[in-house]
C-alpha cells in the first residue's frame, strides 16, 4: 500500500492495511462503531494540499512519496528507553510501543485510589460504561489524519481521574517508536478525563529508539497521533506535549481540549524532532471562568519542518487564554505558527493575548506566522502580536566585550530566548535536559 499518489483512495488504503492486523483491544461494542463510522469518513476524504488554507506553507509531498507499512510488534528492552525516563514519576508511568501498551515497561505503583492510567482492555467498568461520551466526541472528527486514526487505532491510553483525585507526582505518557525495515504506520491514541475538582500532570512524550540527538537518521515511519482531553468544574491539568521522533519520521498530532466551568488547563508543547512534524491544538471553553495557558517552543534546524496550530473557541463569559509560542530556526529549517482565538458573542468579560516570537539563525531559515482574533463579543480584553529577527549584533558584541567568544555570546542569547519558556515547565528534570538540548542543537546550526 502507497501513498505515491495524493487521493482518496490512499487514506483508505491505510486504513484498511492496518485493519488486516488484529487489534490489542477487538470486539468492543464501543469501539467497533467507531472503528466503522470513521472508516465511512476516511472514504469521502483525500490527503490536504497546499491548496488548503490550512495547510498552504506545509506541503506533504515528501510524505506522499513514501511506502508505508502496518507497525510490527517488536520488544523493546529497558536500556532502550531508560535515559528518557523521568526521575519524579518513577512508579506513575506507562509506556507504548508502536501504538500498543506494554505493561513490562510501565510502572503504576504510584498511582492515587481514584486514578485509572492504563490502556483501554483493562479499563474498570464503571469508567467503560461512560467511554462512549468521551471517545472520539471532541469536535474536529471530520480531520483527515484524526478520522484516520480512528477508523483504525489498535489501542488507547486511558488516564481517568475521578472526582477530587489529585495526582501530586507527574504522569509520563512515553510513546515509542521503533523503525524497522521498512517505513511504518502508527497511531498513537490517548483518552483524558478529569472530573470535577481533579488535578493532574500529563507529560506526554513522542521518541525513537535511535540513538542520538531528535533530527538523528533512520528508515522512515509515520506517527499519526491523537490526544483528547476533557475537564469537567474546576478541574486542573498541566500538560507537557514534547515530540522528539528520529529526524526521518513524519508526525502528524492532534490535540482536543475541552474545559468546563472554572477548568484551568495549561499546555507546554514542545517540537524538537521529525523531518516534517504538523500539531493541531484544539480547546474549547465550555464553561464560564475557564483558565487556558499554552506555551509552546519549536527547535528546528537542516531541512526540517515544524507547523503549529491552534484554535480557542470562547463560548462562555469570564474566560482567560494566555498564549506564547517561539521558534529557533537554523539552518534550512521551516516553522509556521498558525494561532486562532474565536470569541463569541456570549464571551463577554473574557481575556486573550497571543504573541508569537520567531529567531531567526541563519539566512537560509524560514518562518511563517499568522496570529488570529475572531471578535464577536463587543466587552472584552483582546491582543495578539508576532515578531521574526535575528540575533542582534550589538548584544553579540556586548557579551564579547565582556570576554566571550561569538559563538558562546550567541549560544548564551539563544538560550535566554527559549528559557521564557522552559522556566513555566513544572517538571525540573525535563526543563533541564530540553534546555541541554537547545544548547547543543544551536552549536550544531
Amino acid at each position: 500500500m502507497s501513498l505515491k499518489t495524493i487521493s482518496k483512495t490512499n487514506i483508505t488504503s491505510l486504513a484498511e492495511l492496518l485493519n488486516l492486523r488484529q487489534p490489542v483491544v477487538s470486539d468492543d461494542e464501543v469501539l467497533n462503531p467507531i472503528r466503522d463510522r470513521h472508516q465511512a469518513r476516511v472514504q469521502e476524504l483525500a490527503l490536504p494540499t497546499t491548496r488548503d488554507e490550512a495547510w498552504r506553507f506545509t506541503d506533504l509531498s515528501q510524505l506522499t512519496q513514501v511506502e508505508f507499512t502496518a507497525a510490527p510488534s517488536p520488544q523493546v528492552e529497558w536500556p532502550q528507553i531508560e535515559i528518557n525516563l523521568l526521575r519524579e514519576a518513577p512508579e506513575t508511568r506507562l509506556v507504548f510501543v508502536n501504538g500498543a501498551y506494554r505493561d513490562r515497561l510501565s510502572n503504576r505503583q504510584g498511582l492515587p485510589e481514584g486514578l485509572y492510567a492504563g490502556n483501554l482492555g483493562e479499563l474498570p467498568p464503571e469508567q467503560k460504561a461512560k467511554l462512549e461520551n468521551y471517545l472520539a466526541k471532541q469536535p474536529g472528527q471530520e480531520d483527515v489524519f484524526t478520522a484516520l486514526n480512528s477508523a483504525s487505532f489498535q489501542d488507547v491510553a486511558v488516564i481517568w481521574l475521578r472526582r477530587g483525585t489529585v495526582l501530586e507526582t507527574p504522569l509520563q505518557l512515553l510513546f515509542v517508536s521503533v523503525p524497522g525495515e521498512q517505513a511504518m504506520l502508527t497511531q498513537p491514541r490517548c483518552l483524558v478525563v478529569a472530573e470535577a475538582n481533579s488535578h493532574l500532570t500529563l507529560v506526554e512524550e513522542y521518541i525513537s529508539t535511535v540513538e542520538g540527538c531528535p533530527d538523528a537518521q533512520a528508515v522512515a515511519y509515520l506517527n499519526n497521533a491523537v490526544s483528547e482531553i476533557w475537564l469537567e468544574d474546576n478541574a486542573d491539568v498541566s500538560h507537557i506535549r514534547l515530540q522528539r521522533d528520529n529526524g526521518s519520521a513524519f508526525h502528524i498530532g492532534k490535540t482536543a481540549v475541552t474545559q468546563a466551568r472554572d477548568s484551568r488547563y495549561t499546555c507546554h508543547t514542545l517540537n524538537l524532532g521529525s523531518q516534517l512534524s504538523r500539531h493541531n491544538l484544539d480547546v474549547y471553553q465550555t464553561g464560564p471562568g475557564t483558565e487556558t495557558a499554552l506555551n509552546g517552543l519549536t527547535l528546528i534546524g537542516k531541512a526540517q519542518t515544524s507547523d503549529s496550530h491552534s484554535t480557542v473557541i470562547y463560548d462562555h463569559p469570564n474566560g482567560t487564554v494566555n498564549q506564547l509560542h517561539k521558534c529557533i530556526v537554523g539552518d534550512k529549517g521551516h516553522a509556521v505558527f498558525d494561532g486562532r482565538i474565536v470569541v463569541m458573542k456570549k464571551a463577554q468579560l473574557t481575556n486573550a493575548n497571543q504573541l508569537n516570537r520567531n529567531l531567526l539563525l541563519s539566512p537560509k531559515a524560514r518562518v511563517n506566522t499568522k496570529p488570529q482574533l475572531e471578535i464577536v463579543a463587543d466587552n472584552v480584553k483582546c491582543s495578539h502580536g508576532a515578531t521574526v529577527s535575528q540575533l542582534e549584533a550589538d548584544e553579540v558584541f556586548y557579551l564579547q566585550s565582556r570576554g566571550l567568544d561569538k559563538t558562546t555570546s550567541q549560544n548564551l542569547l539563544v538560550d535566554a530566548f527559549a528559557a521564557e519558556i522552559l522556566q513555566e515547565i513544572p517538571v525540573k528534570s525535563l526543563q533541564t535536559a530540553i534546555a541541554q538540548c537547545v544548547a547543543c542543537r544551536t552549536v550544531s546550526y
